[in-house]
């Protein structure tokens, strides 16, 4: 069990003094109604849930037909911003980030590269399509919390199984609503990355709450070691044939080795897809035992936090580098970056999203992608050979990188989306073909 957040020293992949509700302490907003009536379709039918609005009661004794506000978010600037909770209660502290996704709030909750940090969506409507099981990026949320502006009152989707609330709930996961996300997302762009706490604990002084904003830190902190396997398995389900959207299937096979640095469910179903069988390993997996497998290729998956944290993965790479075809993504772009000597950089408020453009300079292609990124790779501190081959259009930000001596390409974003737009699933090909050549 993690520190309490006014104390503990790094980022807790468990809430420090976050409590699920029970019934007896559900937020009004909490109900739901049973399942729709026997005889409606599984598919091509809506499922609607609707959560049902009670009185609040308050010190008054007036009876109230809405939640009010029982929680606070606290920034490190010192500004204090009242809300509603939903899902697990407590307080706790991480990094505030915006996501500007329309869609996806569920692979976001399970991503891994959200350890430590509050996730903000922009999008104003959250919850109207309820959580399913197959959505899931991981076996479990990393993130420290969720804020939205609405909080939908009813779901409508047939693959529904439960409520946003009740998922947030079961994982003791902490959230709000009812709070100003375009204002906290101005401040952010202003201001940068800023530090909160989310708190539901009364007893709790707004100085208290900022105290704890200012002594928290994750820069430097080793977050990879909260979210890694613990030891390496076989993965081998590929996309659904339903979701599919690839027809021209490889009959050829390739044995790859995924390091998992929080490594997310569709990236393996992509590269199953593209025939690959794939070992996964933990983080700290030693290259020596990665090599006598003899690999077609190596993964360096996506992770959270800060690569300069993680210099026993930084070695690894090293030490696989130029031995095998390798492909990078995200932390493991950030990773290939360090390990060929350049340097990584804490961006003003990194790239999270389904909606960035990226252009292949390649060939002036020009994708949307998927992004969740607080660091970046210096280009300028990169060694002769290592060629920047995409960038952010956003910002010109280093999003991609080639050395053929060293057979190995890296994407800074997430060409398996989930969520977001599949422009770039072409990137596994890439990598499928630099195997392939190497065979040669």
């Amino acid at each position: 069990m993690a520190a309490h957040p006014a104390t503990a020293s790094a980022p807790s992949r468990c809430l420090s003094s976050a409590r699920p509700r029970c019934a007896d302490h559900r937020s009004p907003s909490s109900l739901a109604v049973a399942a729709p009536p026997a005889g409606l379709r599984p598919c091509g039918s809506r499922a609607l849930r609707v959560r049902a609005k009670v009185a609040s009661v308050v010190d008054d004794g007036v009876e109230r037909p809405w939640k009010l506000s029982d929680a606070r978010l606290v920034l490190e600037d010192g500004s204090v911003w009242k809300a509603k909770s939903f899902g697990a209660s407590g307080t706790q502290v991480g990094e505030v980030v915006f996501n500007t996704s329309l869609t996806g709030y569920q692979e976001i909750l399970t991503d891994p590269s959200y350890a430590g940090q509050f996730v903000l969506m922009t999008n104003p409507h959250i919850g109207n399509t309820g959580v399913n099981p197959d959505d899931e990026e991981s076996n479990q949320c990393f993130l420290g919390g969720l804020i939205i502006r609405n909080l939908s009152i009813c779901t409508s989707n047939w693959r529904c199984k439960e409520t946003l609330e009740e998922y947030l709930m079961k994982r003791n996961i902490m959230g709000i609503y009812d709070v100003d996300t375009r204002a906290i997302t101005r401040r952010l762009r202003e201001d940068g990355s800023l530090i909160g706490v989310l708190s539901t604990d009364q007893s709790l002084t707004d100085d208290e709450l900022l105290e704890m904003a200012k002594k928290w830190k994750i820069v430097g902190v080793d977050l990879i070691s909260g979210v890694t396997c613990d030891a390496p398995y076989v993965w081998s389900d590929k996309t659904d044939s339903e979701w599919e959207f690839k027809k021209d299937q490889s009959s050829a096979t390739f044995n790859v080795v995924a390091y998992d640095f929080g490594i997310k469910h569709n990236i393996l179903r992509r590269l199953t897809s593209y025939g690959c069988k794939i070992t996964v390993v933990p983080a700290n997996w030693p290259a020596s035992e990665v090599l006598k497998l003899k690999p077609d290729g190596v993964l360096f998956s996506n992770g959270p936090g800060d690569p300069a944290a993680v210099s026993y993965a930084v070695k690894t790479v090293q030490e696989i580098i130029g031995k095998v075809p390798v492909f990078g993504i995200c932390m493991g772009h950030q990773l290939i970056g360090q390990a060929l000597g350049g340097r990584t950089f804490k961006m003003k408020f990194g790239h999270h999203g389904g909606n960035h453009p990226v252009c292949d300079l390649r060939s002036g292609r020009v994708d949307i992608s998927a992004q969740n990124h607080n660091y970046a790779v210096d280009p300028e501190s990169l060694p002769e050979g290592a060629k920047v081959t995409h960038i952010n259009l956003n910002d010109n930000s280093c999003a991609g990188l080639q050395y053929p001596k060293m057979k190995l390409m890296s994407l800074q974003y997430h060409p398996e989306s989930s969520p977001g737009p599949h422009d770039s699933d072409t990137a596994f090909g890439e990598f499928i073909e630099l195997m392939k050549s190497n065979r040669l």
